[in-house]
């Protein structure tokens, strides 16, 4: 008995069309690197973005290591292109909102560095001038930190270390007075605290510290002072 013809209608069996047929549309052409010449969504070039934009990303991820002056984000911005009137414009707004307070920062970094790293008003003016606080703001954050309060930090550093400090008298007076003027203290305050430190020391360091003509010594260190200052 004859075997059965195939069928070839649009059954599971069918055979798959023939091309030309019209039963599939055309692949898209590929270019030489196989790829389609069709668009892609995924290579659409990105509009470019706004300028402000950029700035207002840029002072956030400063901000968010530690607050920052206005004038160390103008410099964050310049280094990254923006222009200056973007920058001001930028600034200007988060001046008005809060984001940004010169005074608020002047007042925080004299507590901060005082009180964690007993530095005196002189290096703490030093400080808020290398970061761009203004003059004026500077002077009135400091003018929170008095004397008083300054003596008894430098008193409480010489403490602190004379506890460890090894050598003769003469050495370790030098080394705690140089301290306290890397710190930013005035030399009659850094002379005399140390002085009273080493007094209440020892009988052998009480001796040495009586020879000590503090207001002569400091007066002496304060013309070197000066003298070492840049001029103008």
């Amino acid at each position: 008995m004859a075997g059965r013809r195939a069928r070839t209608g649009r059954g599971w069996d069918a055979s798959p069309p023939r091309a030309g047929d019209g039963d599939t549309p055309p692949r898209p052409r590929r270019g030489r690197r196989g790829r389609s010449e069709e668009a892609d969504p995924d290579t659409t070039p990105a509009p470019p973005r706004d300028e402000a934009e950029v700035a207002r990303e840029i002072c956030l991820r400063q901000l968010a290591v530690r607050p920052r002056t206005r004038a160390e984000l103008a410099g964050a911005l310049a280094k990254r292109g923006i222009s200056e009137e973007v920058s001001a414009q930028v600034l200007d707004r988060y001046d008005e909102v809060g984001i940004i307070d010169d005074a608020a920062f002047a007042r925080a970094w004299v507590s901060s560095r005082h009180n964690g790293r007993g530095l005196a008003r002189r290096a703490l003016a030093n400080e808020l001038r290398q970061r761009g606080v203004d003059g004026e703001v500077a002077s009135e954050a400091l003018g929170e930190l008095d004397e008083e309060t300054e003596a008894e930090t430098a008193r409480a550093l010489v403490e602190r270390k004379l506890r460890t400090a090894r050598g003769e008298p003469d050495a370790v007076f030098r080394r705690l007075v140089g301290m306290l003027a890397r710190k930013g203290y005035p030399p009659g305050l850094a002379i005399r605290a140390v002085k009273d430190a080493l007094a209440a020391q020892s009988a052998e360091a009480a001796e040495f510290a009586e020879q000590i003509d503090a207001d002569a010594l400091a007066e002496a260190e304060g013309e070197l002072d000066r003298d070492s200052r840049p001029a103008g």
